[in-house]
């Protein structure tokens, strides 16, 4: 058995989930700049996530759901998941995000799990507070030895995929590190770098 980890936003997901619900308030701008600044690795990530979600405070939940559910899936990722699954790969999503956002597609693609965090509400509407096993920038790489240690598997069967800073604590713990349409901060400690939108590209560097 192996483990193959991808995050979620902008490598399974095409876009910043964070960012189409603030657009959705007219403060996409504002909340792109914070995103960026943290996956760049210029801005701790707990910080920016609860300074983001902070300004979503009082957004409706049902339009948050819907928006949720019908994320556009990065090109590539409905193919790319059953062919690791035939390879004897155990796919899993780590996100930084939400799991209102992580589970629908979790179903879509037909992933093994998701690990997410949670947005809070409140009477039917954001209350601008969040919780869950995601929410530091070593929170992946922690979850990543959990994972491996609960399922026997090493760093040598593991692969991971992400784009941003806070997909470095996981690149630590496993040897196939995939730098999917990413930040320099990521592409300096990956050995596979992909700079085109197509997550099928990952299956011409790895053998069943």
């Amino acid at each position: 058995m192996k483990l193959a980890v991808f995050d979620f936003d902008s490598t399974l997901m095409d876009g910043e989930t964070i960012d189409f619900l603030a657009d959705e308030l007219g403060i996409g701008e504002q909340v792109k700049k914070i995103t960026e600044e943290a996956m760049s690795g210029r801005l701790d990530f707990f910080e920016s996530l609860t300074t983001r979600v902070a300004l979503l405070k009082g957004m409706d939940y049902k339009k948050v759901v819907d928006i949720c559910a019908n994320l556009p899936l990065m090109p590539g990722a409905k193919e790319l998941v059953p062919e690791l699954q035939k390879m004897g790969y155990k796919v899993v999503c780590f996100s930084g995000g939400f799991r209102i956002g992580t589970s629908p597609a979790r179903e879509k693609l037909g992933l093994d799990a998701d690990f997410s965090n949670v947005l809070h509400e409140k009477n039917g509407v954001l209350t601008g507070l969040i919780g869950g096993d995601m929410m530091f920038g070593y929170s992946k790489g922690d979850m990543l030895q959990r994972i491996q240690s609960l399922m026997g598997i090493t760093r040598a069967q593991t692969l991971v995929c992400g784009d941003g800073a806070n997909d470095l604590s996981m690149f630590a713990h496993a040897d196939t590190r995939v730098a999917f349409c990413a930040r320099d901060v990521l592409k300096k400690e990956a050995n596979i770098i992909i700079d085109t939108k197509d997550l099928t590209k990952i299956l011409d560097y790895i053998k069943a």
